[in-house]
């Protein structure tokens, strides 16, 4: 009988295994089939590079070709061709990318998302990015209007070839939907929110008026750039406004505070060749694929070669056979927060000079994807859309209100193209006229040998200096009187020390007599650039190379001396004297191999925590314009004996110094183990290029590149700036660029991770260990025979 038992038994176990191996290899088939739809559903959308394709609308022939890291050089007989081609090749490489730029900022992503974007969609319909390209298409020129409208032409020829042939990325089969046709007004709102992307610090003012209203004074203005101008006034008016700051902005878009960049020029006199030098690298977000498009355009009266935001013709940055420009980010004041009072028995009217008026009052219709069409108010005063109530519809008495200049109409298309057809200084000055937002800081080199700088765009003068809060909106006391004259921004053409540099600094002495801003980047990126362009050995294009991807740690020389002698006034146990001794040691350089930068950014990291987290939200927190600057500040003024009341509150700059040096200990030892052998900076920090699809796993395995470990950091010249809880590095120059004005048929440039958009693209990636490490590629304009294997051809459509 148990024999009986065990051989039924054993039939079962046999049987069930059978069925798992059945069922196993019913998955395998499964999985491989999907895979292999997959699979050829990837290699159906890879772009044609070769051979000849028609598109409807050319007048002639247009020829493309794609050098070894993929960048399309495209040739055509007239404007209108190149930028119909210019649209059609960024579509093939870029058309996701493009499609979700354009929606997220004109507040359209829940449509094809879901209702995880709303309040996103909701904080940009309520600023009004798309409102405000609408409003400047108006003022554009007939020929800048067609320049628009040939370009999109050509993602529409592109569009309407994928959706028929069914190659559209696989993106959208995934997202489940199917773009819609390109317009002028798309190029124009990515545009704008690149603008909003480099800001004006509004975000800074929300804060400082939230810390008015929970601390007292003096702890609160311990957390300003500056005393505010007007002080007492402006803190009577403002006392006690009602507002609940973590409802009203939780779920605000902020800009990254660090976007920004580094550039300079340099004369002949001090380089190798005998002619200028120029070097740019714009920081802005990081990810897959790049948010720069590299791209050489050529037409009978126009050659261009640098970068664009895909879905923008032209190019922004870059350079012709004459000239060369980079920009970086003059961070100016160009955003005003007005307090608004509400009439308590109409919530659409706002007190100004002792009347009621009536506000505009827009009501959208937001659409969400398998969810019901959700409507959303927009109320706008005379100084801007009312932003402190985009995430819910409550209406109390006091609103804040968004002045900002680019909201308003303005023609940088103009510039731009302007820009890549000068030929000297005085032609590129010109065009900046027209370049109103955002404000940058522009240099220039040409071929004959000037160097030059000019810090542009629209930056107001106000009746009132500059509060750092925002202002009663009830009186004409805080309007905008104008702009600084174009012509006296601040300039210099060909200074005698030989180069100039910029990167986020304070541009101007006090002795400017108008308000640029009170917040500037940490100083440390302009120091080091400086104090190598001050050599007096000839310079190289190796050296501006090796100056580009820097890691020298400029703080970390003025602040690791001041934190290490407060936390070496009392007994240290082993493990901290092992830690000291690592910073001891350190050269200051942030490589990726060593502990000691480690250590240091995670130190200041705690340091700011033990001042802030107890008593400030995380939600306000992300709005704590320039944390870093203001946490350097009250280090010198602590250690110059003048400690603010947060540090003092906290038991001093030594005790702050010591338990902050505690957590750090403590957080690295159980990251990566007691032994600090195991504490190296390129573990922590690291780069991945997240795909937007990445968050959805396992997607990340399809569309992240491979991850590299990294040096470098927010304050070194060679930027990569983290995630500070995943050490994730999301931000830093992803396109770099150098050029020697002795030869401008070529010019040297990296872009991470890589030109393409399609995942099995061999330019999908493949510049991600040369970004990682310092590396670039030549560009030039003359096309090598090698390239005609990756020659396509544009052909006019018979109907023509």
């Amino acid at each position: 009988m148990d024999g009986a038992l065990q051989r039924k038994s054993i039939r079962k176990r046999l049987s069930w295994r059978k069925s798992l191996i059945i069922i196993g290899a019913a998955l395998l088939v499964i999985l491989v089939a999907a895979a292999g739809t997959a699979y050829f559903l990837l290699q159906k959308s890879e772009p044609q590079v070769e051979g000849t394709l028609v598109l409807n609308g050319l007048t002639s022939k247009v020829d493309v070709y794609r050098d070894n890291h993929g960048v399309p050089h495209i040739e055509a007989d007239s404007m209108k061709d190149l930028f119909m081609a210019q649209g059609y090749v960024t579509a093939q490489d870029r058309m996701f990318q493009m499609d979700l730029s354009r929606r997220q900022a004109s507040g359209m992503l829940s449509e094809v998302i879901g209702e995880k974007t709303l309040s996103r969609d909701q904080f940009f319909r309520t600023l009004g990015l798309r409102r405000a390209a609408e409003a400047s298409y108006n003022e554009y020129s007939s020929e800048a209007k067609q320049y628009l409208q040939w370009y999109a032409d050509g993602v529409n020829v592109y569009l309407e070839q994928a959706k028929k042939e069914s190659t559209l990325p696989i993106e959208f089969l995934l997202v489940g939907y199917k773009p819609e046709k390109w317009t002028p007004i798309d190029s124009l709102v990515i545009g704008k929110y690149m603008a909003f992307d480099l800001g004006g610090h509004w975000e800074g003012q929300a804060f400082r008026y939230y810390l008015m209203e929970k601390f007292p004074k003096e702890k609160a203005l311990d957390l300003f750039p500056g005393y505010p101008a007007d002080a007492p006034t402006i803190l009577e008016d403002l006392k006690k406004s009602g507002l609940d700051f973590n409802k009203s902005f939780a779920d605000a878009v902020i800009p990254n505070f660090h976007n920004g960049s580094n550039n300079w020029v340099v004369s002949g006199r001090k380089t190798e060749s005998g002619k200028p030098f120029l070097a740019n690298d714009p920081h802005l977000q990081l990810g897959t694929p790049s948010i720069w498009y590299q791209t050489h355009l050529k037409a009978r009266d126009y050659e261009v070669s640098g970068v664009i935001f895909a879905g923008i013709p032209g190019i922004i940055v870059g350079h012709n056979k004459q000239i060369a420009w980079g920009v970086t980010n003059v961070g100016p004041d160009v955003q005003e927060l007005y307090v608004e009072k509400r009439n308590p028995d109409n919530p659409y009217e706002f007190q100004y000079m002792a009347n009621w008026e009536k506000a505009d009052v827009l009501k959208e219709v937001i659409k969400v994807k398998d969810k019901p069409d959700v409507e959303h108010e927009v109320v706008i005063t005379r100084h801007g859309p009312v932003i402190s109530e985009f995430a819910h519809q409550d209406k109390p008495g006091t609103a804040l209100a968004l002045r900002w200049t680019a909201l308003q109409p303005s023609k940088e298309l103009e510039a731009v193209i302007q820009m890549n057809r000068a030929k000297n200084w005085q032609q590129f000055e010109k065009a900046l006229e027209s370049f109103h937002t955002p404000a940058q800081n522009f240099v220039f080199a040409s071929t004959d040998g000037t160097i030059a700088y000019k810090a542009n765009g629209l930056i107001p003068i106000r009746k009132q200096d500059y509060t750092s809060l925002p202002v009663p909106g009830w009186t004409d006391k805080y309007e905008w009187s104008g702009y600084i004259p174009w012509n006296e921004l601040p300039t210099t053409v060909n200074p005698e020390k030989g180069f100039i540099a910029t990167a986020n600094n304070k541009v101007t002495s006090d002795s400017y007599p108008y308000h640029i801003s009170d917040t500037f980047a940490q100083p440390y990126r302009q120091k080091r650039i400086v104090e190598v362009l001050e050599t007096n050995k000839k310079l190289t294009v190796d050296d501006m190379k090796a100056l580009q991807f820097d890691q020298a740690n400029k703080q970390a020389e003025e602040m690791l001396p001041i934190l290490l002698e407060q936390v070496m006034n009392e007994p240290l146990s082993k493990k901290e004297e092992e830690v000291v001794a690592v910073l001891k040691e350190w050269n200051k350089n942030d490589s990726k191999d060593s502990a000691a930068p480690l250590i240091f950014h995670i130190w200041i990291e705690s340091f700011s925590q033990e001042l802030f987290e107890d008593e400030i939200s995380e939600e306000m927190m992300k709005m704590f314009d320039g944390r870093e600057q203001v946490v350097d500040e009250l280090i010198r003024k602590a250690y110059a004996g003048n400690p603010g009341p947060w540090i003092t509150q906290n038991g001093g700059l030594e005790k702050v110094a010591q338990n902050s040096f505690s957590s750090m200990i403590t957080k690295l030892s159980d990251q990566y183990s007691e032994d600090i052998a195991n504490w190296r900076w390129g573990k922590f920090h690291s780069l991945t290029f997240e795909h937007p699809l990445a968050a959805i796993k396992p997607l990340n395995l399809l569309f992240n590149p491979d991850t590299e470990e990294m040096g470098g950091s927010r304050v070194t010249v060679g930027v990569a700036g983290w995630n500070r809880e995943t050490g994730n590095i999301t931000h830093g120059g992803a396109w770099r660029m150098i050029i020697d004005m002795a030869d401008t048929s070529k010019a040297n440039h990296v872009v991470g991770p890589g030109q393409s958009g399609h995942v099995l693209s061999p330019w999908y990636s493949d510049q991600v260990k040369d970004w990682a490490t310092g590396k670039y590629h030549v560009t030039e304009l003359k096309i090598k025979k090698e390239n005609e294997s990756r020659h396509l051809v544009l052909q006019p459509s018979k109907e023509n």
